[in-house]
């Protein structure tokens, strides 16, 4: 005769199937900010596109249910066991479990605090470099070469840079090396900007903002400013351009679009400045654009 679940067993089993659903909902919105259809992202990582869809509909592999009772086990939590850097001063780890208990009000508090302690740098003393963040589409390179020119400073397309110093187009970066090696192009050229030009205007890409080192980078060095659209603008000002390849091949591609800016908003809002270039021309936005410097300075 078969034995009943125990409460235990059972709530147990709810709070697998919850974890599961969280860690299939993660990879899910992870691969849609970073533009990736579930086939690439197959044929990227070597891991079956069948497999792929049971981890984001929350069925993964049971192996990471036996990792996360050993990571409660040990008290460790999950994602310093997955780490792949080498380990860190017990008080790091005791000031991440500690930052991790407060609530996201108190978490800006905290921010506020250590930027104030160990000199993050005043906007107004990074107002000679303005990086433009947001997705293509937005308005960086037309609204960045027209403050460049009012400024008589140089205007910087951070892709242009990366692709000048790989010497391949930005796409044959991600199909023949990968996302890592392109991050890592993106962050070196991102170095030697800031060090060469005390004054310049910069147009970052759109997903520059996911890579916490380099984001860090570009806000701890410049005045950055969020050009920010509505998704059917971007599509239509994308679509305008003739460069199709953010939605070659994508199914409902608009519900990405509006997955990708919701999952990056609040990345976008850490900018110093806010532009909204929705249902406005391009000299409304230009004049939006020059005001604001005019009053950050």
């Amino acid at each position: 005769m078969t034995a009943e679940p125990s409460a235990a067993s059972a709530e147990t089993g709810d709070g697998e199937h919850s974890y599961l659903q969280q860690l299939g909902a993660r990879v899910r919105d992870a691969r849609t900010r970073q533009g990736l259809s579930r086939k690439a992202l197959a044929a990227k990582s070597g891991v079956s596109e069948r497999y792929l869809a049971q981890l984001e509909s929350g069925q993964g592999n049971i192996s990471i249910l036996l990792l996360r009772q050993v990571s409660a086990a040990l008290e460790t939590p999950l994602t310093e066991l997955l780490s792949e850097r080498d380990g860190h001063p017990i008080e790091l780890t005791l000031l991440i479990q500690y930052l991790e208990k407060l609530s996201p009000k108190k978490l800006l508090q905290a921010k506020a605090i250590l930027s104030s302690a160990f000199g993050e740098q005043d906007p107004l003393e990074r107002r000679n470099r303005i990086a433009l963040i947001g997705l293509r589409g937005a308005g960086k390179s037309t609204l960045g070469k027209r403050l460049a020119e009012s400024l008589g400073v140089p205007f910087v397309e951070l892709d242009d840079e990366i692709e000048r110093e790989s010497g391949i187009p930005s796409s044959e970066i991600f199909s023949l090396y990968g996302q890592q090696a392109y991050r890592r192009f993106e962050k070196r050229c991102l170095e030697r900007i800031i060090e060469h030009h005390e004054h310049v205007v910069i147009a970052a890409g759109g997903g520059l903002v996911s890579e916490a080192p380099t984001y860090e980078l570009l806000r701890s060095a410049c005045y950055t400013v969020w050009i920010k659209a509505s998704p059917e603008e971007h599509m239509q000002r994308v679509i305008a351009q003739g460069d199709l390849r953010p939605m070659t091949g994508r199914e409902e591609a608009m519900s990405d679009l509006r997955r990708i800016l919701a999952e990056r908003s609040d990345l976008y809002g850490l900018a110093d400045a806010i532009i909204d270039t929705s249902n406005k021309t391009v000299d409304e936005n230009q004049e939006q654009l020059q005001n604001m410097y005019n009053i950050s300075t």
